[in-house]
């Protein structure tokens, strides 16, 4: 059995494990390019940050790293909007890799920052009371003040657009999952944010005294997503619905090349069963 002293470093260790895994790919740019309507991508080639515009300002969904919100910026330029009609912020979860910009982001365009109940208080303390990462000074990241508070079911409004915050917990306690529509071509389509559904190395998912729902939150997760009818899959990083090899048929194909209702349930499905999965090693 480990000792107190190394267990207490584990999350640490993860921590600089995927922060060396995936440090380039977060860090890189992205080509920022219109998904459907007025819906648009705009996060780095490893985090995936996403843009709606409205005639009433803007809103975003993640604000990556720190280093990621110049990128960002960047990207909404060279769309032809202007980050500071930024008026919404909102995340995927409170994992440093979605939110540590997010202090930066209210600070550069005085958007309102609305985040999951579950996940409010490990907003404000800048990681310090997350259940996994606390031990981890290296995924701490600067606090940011919510100003609104989601739980499940909340609709975010703005310019004629509607999110729907949908809580799907277990990678974090407020974890959320975003849908919206959007029109294109006089279609209307149903569009998914996977927020996560990744049982990250280490995880404790029985008998787990700073979370101890963890399981029961994953299982409830599956059951929402799905339930959701999903047209156009998208997820807090690129690589959950193949952003890359879709990226490179765009130009040939527009906005049918996101259309993949096929692509979110089999990637709900493959995740669940990793999910349980890891959950029956555990209970041995």
């Amino acid at each position: 059995m480990l000792n107190l002293s190394i267990r207490c470093l584990l999350p640490a260790l993860f921590a600089v494990g995927a922060l060396a895994q995936n440090a380039r790919s977060w860090s890189e740019p992205f080509p920022p390019h219109r998904i459907a309507g007025n819906l648009y991508y705009v996060g780095t080639r490893g985090l995936a940050s996403y843009l709606i515009t409205t005639p009433e300002g803007h809103i975003l969904i993640n604000s990556g790293l720190e280093s990621s919100v110049p990128l960002i910026e960047a990207g909404i330029t060279q769309l032809g909007f202007r980050f500071t009609d930024v008026r919404i912020l909102l995340i995927s979860h409170a994992h440093w890799d979605h939110n540590a910009g997010s202090a930066l982001v209210k600070q550069r365009t005085g958007a309102k920052y609305a985040v999951m109940e579950p996940d409010v208080a490990v907003t404000e303390d800048g990681g310090k009371s997350d259940f996994f990462y606390h031990s981890s000074p290296l995924s701490f990241y600067p606090p940011a003040k919510v100003d609104r508070v989601l739980q499940d079911g909340d609709q975010v409004k703005l310019g004629g657009t509607v999110l729907t915050a949908h809580l799907t917990g277990g990678h974090t306690k407020g974890c959320t999952t975003w849908t919206m529509q959007v029109t294109e071509d006089s279609r209307t389509y149903d569009v998914v944010i996977v927020g996560s559904v990744n049982v990250n190395a280490g995880f404790q998912l029985v008998k787990n005294p700073r979370y101890p729902g963890i399981a029961q939150d994953f299982v409830r997760t599956f059951a929402t997503l799905k339930a959701l009818h999903c047209d156009i899959f998208l997820g807090a990083h690129g690589d959950y619905y193949g952003l890359e090899g879709k990226f490179a048929h765009l130009p040939a194909q527009g906005t049918k090349v996101f259309i993949d209702p096929a692509g979110y349930t089999a990637y709900v499905a493959e995740r669940e069963k990793a999910f349980l999965q890891e959950l029956k090693r555990q209970q041995r």
